[in-house]
């Protein structure tokens, strides 16, 4: 079978780990990470989808989001007290954007992103940016993420809400409660495997790269995502059944959420994305792939087109 993508394993020794979950690899990734992406402050955390509950806790805003989008962004814009209205945005998939503009400062969602200086390059110093961690991610790991900003002020804050509203000491006993927080710190072991796919970032992108090419060569596209590679067919539920029965697991990114009455009972205009969620398909990328493996997934695409 070929999968849509690849999950490194690890074998981890927990025996070099503190008993409290938040041992020095948590400071060395945050360090190494927002060096990256040229900030100066980051704050990890058990997952993207927490942080932006936290990032939009009691704001009582409503957020333009994008119809076709992960329902767990919708979930936490709501559950942290906020509203939502639906937007026909259909080009962020598989990049960054910006969920939402507080006048003197926004929020980038970058969950399907992570670049060298990409803070530094698109962000002022008062922004914050997040990342995902989710096993399938750029960087992924057992779920997690992280907010960075070269606001001092903001990343403090999210340091001692995710840790239960505490300020940190390596021993439990020093901590000070400062406000009732959040048990949503990323844990020694998430933060190992983030930071093992960390390093192997850059190789990574360079492979995908090669294999991006090669699609947009024989699809005739320009598709330009380090994350998802998406092309448009007729119907994307009898694709997925076709290349499953090919051997070749393919996937959906994403369904419009403008007409689930779980999120809405308005009327909106998202011509776009009520289209493409019937059309969109996410075919196989992912470093371990073989050129066998790609001529093959070609080929197959090309036969189901076909009929």
């Amino acid at each position: 079978m070929i999968n849509l993508f690849n999950i490194n394993d690890y074998i981890i020794d927990t025996s070099t780990f503190k008993n409290h979950l938040h041992d020095k690899i948590i400071n060395d990734f945050e360090q190494s990470f927002a060096n990256y992406v040229g900030a100066k402050y980051a704050c990890s955390i058990n997952s993207a989808t927490n942080a932006i509950y936290l990032l939009f806790l009691n704001k009582n805003i409503t957020v333009n989001v994008p119809s076709m989008i992960p329902p767990v962004v919708l979930n936490a814009l709501i559950t942290s007290g906020n509203n939502i209205k639906f937007i026909d945005d259909v080009d962020w998939v598989g990049s960054s954007y910006i969920l939402h503009n507080f006048g003197d400062y926004k929020i980038i969602d970058s969950a399907q992103r992570v670049d060298e200086n990409q803070f530094k390059n698109e962000a002022n110093d008062s922004d914050i940016m997040f990342f995902s961690f989710y096993p399938t991610k750029p960087v992924g790991g057992i779920d997690g993420g992280m907010i960075v900003s070269n606001d001092y002020k903001k990343i403090e804050w999210l340091k001692e809400a995710v840790m239960n509203g505490m300020t940190f000491s390596e021993n439990n006993w020093e901590r000070k409660i400062k406000f009732p927080g959040y048990k949503m710190y990323l844990n020694s072991v998430q933060a190992y495997i983030a930071n093992e796919n960390f390093k192997k970032l850059e190789e990574k992108k360079s492979k995908l790269k090669e294999i991006r090419n090669f699609y947009n060569k024989n699809f005739n596209l320009k598709n330009t995502s380090d994350h998802l590679y998406r092309i448009l067919v007729n119907d994307n539920k009898s694709f997925l059944s076709y290349m499953k029965s090919k051997k070749i697991v393919c996937g959906i990114h994403y369904e419009s959420q403008h007409e689930n009455v779980i999120y809405t009972n308005e009327i909106h205009n998202c011509s776009k994305s009520k289209f493409l969620s019937n059309k969109t398909v996410s075919i196989p990328f992912h470093e371990k792939l073989s050129n066998q493996d790609l001529i093959y997934i070609v080929e197959t695409i090309q036969s189901y087109c076909e009929q």
